[in-house]
């Protein structure tokens, strides 16, 4: 390809908007530009990137027995009603009205269409079945931003496996598992798997697959002792055991006590003005969760992890209450509320308070609390459950070591599903016996334009992207330096064709314009390597090869240079 004649808009300046290295180099080195929040148009270089990381991805994805398909973007609301997900799924999920009064969708994934298909499977021995494609998505992000990174349409990679045993099952997620490994290696993406939520998807088992950089938005726990790893919404840690004072410690003990605190309306304050350590004070959060009003206790210094709370009560969807909703409910605005009282309202408390006594909590009227509050006495909880997001420095559970948090981009996610989608749409083969059998499913994901950006977000400095060799949009960027007369222009295009027929991917940047800008641009564009050709190193009977990644320049024997690299690219 001449540069010339290729459309790469490349700018000067960054652009204002952008939040991350990716949205910010992607756009200045004319690889993408935005239509609409959260939609952006591949423009010719991004597009040859996305090819690369496809053909890695179905590559791996054959090597494991899988079969592509091309599914309908839009799906009809009956499917997704079948499955329970029309509901579920909440405004995330483009709907729409066809003019036949039909209800439709845009697809977020596909579980539901692919299960439809699998309804014509017949027998045990058509199992098992993997089947993928690579299909737009639509989700209505309400918050669209990182250029690429968080968007409201996007190529996923979706694949679907089909078992007639939990074995089975097994075997197809452990395939699966490894074919990302290999992908994000031969990707040159550092990417690492965890333990995740399964989230509205379902099922059993999921593992996410990260990629550390500080533009991510998932915390993921990390043991650097025993390689332990999980999303915060999965995260366990183990906890210093808490001496409580027994109820013969103090007067009165078999009964909280009121005190009053006109000045104390947070977790600090208490402490900082009454002394109530923050380990000490029970937390009480109001939360509605699938519209039903719940309290959640945790302890005063944790946080809470709302999809641990969704998981521990199968729910699909929890938000803060209101102010207006927590005064009708319990009384008292939000830093005087507790558990006590007879509100009626669900409990539901985080493992840390089992067994805890002599705690402090608000006693739903403004301006007091109580102390001596044991949890398993006073509280009412009717569930326990892990609901507290694990920090930095606390222990793992499994070798004691102190583990470490990390912001991470994620770039892929599989899934044991189960019976779940099977059942709902009447999927069933005969088995060996002629029994009547329901597969189970799998199902495995890679957004390919949050892998692109997290490849830049990976590999970029100062001067713009650094394309691992793997995905880069060209193999090597011919730069053809000013002369006189014409001779290096020839040798140039000499090269270029001798690259081309050697199965080199050349960018022959032959424009008119000055040395530093097609070196700047050159750099911008991530190229891994440039060729320079000048009057003076031609004399020479040498051209000049740097490698973008380390900057290294070296010269390359003119009769060499087609021999070197075509024995060094993919």
């Amino acid at each position: 390809m001449r540069w010339s004649q290729l459309y790469v808009p490349t700018l000067r300046e960054d652009p204002a908007d952008a939040d991350a290295a990716s949205h910010r180099l992607l756009v200045r080195a004319g690889y993408v530009r935005q239509l609409a929040a959260g939609h952006y148009s591949l423009l010719p270089l991004a597009a040859r990137v996305r090819a690369r990381i496809v053909a890695v991805v179905r590559e791996e994805m054959e090597r494991i027995g899988a079969q592509e398909f091309l599914l309908p973007a839009l799906h009809p609301a009956e499917l997704w009603r079948r499955t329970g997900r029309w509901e579920s799924m909440g405004e995330e999920m483009f709907r729409l009205t066809d003019r036949k009064g039909a209800e439709q969708a845009l697809g977020m994934t596909h579980e539901e269409v692919f299960a439809h298909l699998a309804g014509e499977l017949r027998s045990y021995r058509q199992l098992p079945q993997v089947w993928y494609q690579f299909q737009t998505k639509f989700r209505d992000e309400a918050r669209p931003r990182s250029g690429l990174l968080r968007v409201r349409e996007f190529t996923m990679k979706d694949s679907y496996s089909f078992d007639l045993d939990e074995a089975g099952l097994e075997r197809s997620f452990e395939a699966h598992r490894r074919a990302y490994l290999r992908i994000f290696e031969r990707l040159g993406l550092p990417a690492f798997g965890v333990r995740a939520s399964s989230g509205s998807m379902g099922g059993s088992a999921s593992v996410e697959f990260m990629s550390p950089s500080a533009a991510g938005e998932d915390l993921v726990v990390r043991c650097p002792g025993c390689g332990y790893a999980a999303n915060t919404e999965k995260a366990l840690s183990a906890l210093p055991a808490v001496v409580d004072p027994t109820d013969a410690d103090r007067p009165g003990a078999d009964r909280p006590e009121e005190f009053a605190t006109p000045a104390a309306r947070t977790i600090e304050e208490l402490a900082e003005r009454h002394g109530v350590a923050p380990e000490r004070q029970l937390k009480t959060l109001v939360q509605v969760v699938d519209g039903v009003l719940t309290l959640v206790l945790l302890r005063g210094d944790h946080a809470l992890v709302e999809q641990k709370l969704l998981d521990a009560l199968g729910a699909s969807a929890t938000r803060a209450a209101t102010a207006e909703e927590i005064t009708a409910a319990l009384g008292a605005s939000p830093g005087s509320l507790g558990p006590l009282g007879g509100h009626g309202l669900p409990v539901v408390a985080d493992e840390a308070l089992r067994g805890r006594t002599g705690l402090t909590c608000g006693a739903n009227r403004d301006g007091f609390h109580l102390r001596g509050v044991s949890v398993g006495r006073d509280a009412g909880v009717g569930r326990w459950a892990d609901l507290r997001e694990v920090a930095a420095g606390e222990a793992c559970t499994e070798c004691g070591s102190a583990l470490e948090v990390l912001r991470t981009i994620e770039v892929g996610h599989i899934f044991q599903l189960g019976r779940r989608y099977t059942e709902a749409l009447d999927v069933a083969v005969s088995g060996p016996g002629g029994e009547r059998v329901v597969p189970l499913m799998g199902s495995y994901g890679i957004g390919v334009e949050r892998v692109l950006a997290a490849l830049v977000e990976a590999h970029h400095d100062e001067r713009g992207i650094r394309w691992p060799a793997a995905v880069a949009p060209f193999d090597v960027v011919l730069t053809v330096l000013p002369d006189r007369d014409g001779t290096v222009a020839a040798a140039a295009e000499r090269l270029y064709a001798e690259l081309g027929a050697a199965g080199v991917r050349v960018l022959l940047d032959d424009r008119a314009e000055r040395p530093g800008v097609k070196f700047a641009d050159a750099e911008l564009i991530g190229v891994p390597r440039r060729l320079t050709v000048g009057a003076r190193s031609l004399a020479a009977g040498v051209v000049e090869l740097t490698a973008r990644a380390d900057g290294a320049v070296r010269e390359v024997a003119l009769d060499a240079v087609v021999a070197e690299l075509a024995g060094s690219v993919g």
